[in-house]
């Protein structure tokens, strides 16, 4: 049964139903996983130039991140054939959602304020920039003109204890509105149950 056919938000406390994810890459992977928190990203479409931005943090801090006993799994609504290509060198599991089911189960939400509030602007222009460096320099592919989903997708963020119990959770209200990895580290110091075991 979905855990939110209706698209509400979901706030802590919440349980998450344990589920079977099958990353870009093949591997299947646990959701509640034993032993870890797991935090699950939504994002916008394959090539995204702010989701890029947003994730090479969470590239640079990827061992302290799991150092901490946290497991990333990032959602994209696009194909996992279209992303294959954009996310090969992410250190962390990728799951193509490009019909949005598990969008919708988690309220993640989309709309035009996603790249209209002021607060975006300067993200988007940085992010673009530094995608267009790549894409001139042949390090990455170009995005679509048209992507799965539109380009109107809103970020969220969901923490995860090995019981299926939601920590925290983060609606953003623009594209570039979503937790940090420094905000990730002290959601999941202060809100880790004692059943969870770091590692694993």
């Amino acid at each position: 049964m979905s855990l939110n056919s209706k698209g509400n938000r979901l706030g802590a406390g919440v349980f998450v139903a344990g589920r079977e994810l099958v990353t870009v890459t093949g591997e299947t992977l646990r959701v509640p996983e034993p032993g870890r928190l797991v935090h699950l990203q939504f994002r916008r479409f394959a090539g995204c130039p702010v989701c890029n931005l947003h994730l090479r943090s969470f590239v640079q801090r990827h061992d302290e991140i799991a150092g901490a006993g946290i497991r990333e799994v990032v959602f994209f609504h696009s194909s996992a054939e279209e992303l294959r290509e954009h996310v090969a060198a992410l250190p962390f599991a990728v799951v193509a959602d490009p019909e949005k089911r598990c969008y919708t189960e988690f309220g993640v939400e989309a709309g035009r304020r996603a790249l209209l509030d002021p607060r975006a602007w300067g993200p988007i222009l940085r992010g673009v920039f530094r995608s267009l460096g790549q894409v001139l320099r042949r390090r990455a592919p170009l995005p679509k003109a048209n992507p799965e989903g539109g380009r109107f997708g809103l970020p969220a963020d969901f923490l995860i204890d090995d019981q299926g119990r939601m920590i925290a959770s983060h609606y953003g209200e623009h594209v570039y509105d979503q937790w940090s990895v420094g905000e990730l580290l002290t959601l999941a110091g202060t809100g880790r149950s004692p059943s969870v075991e770091i590692g694993g």
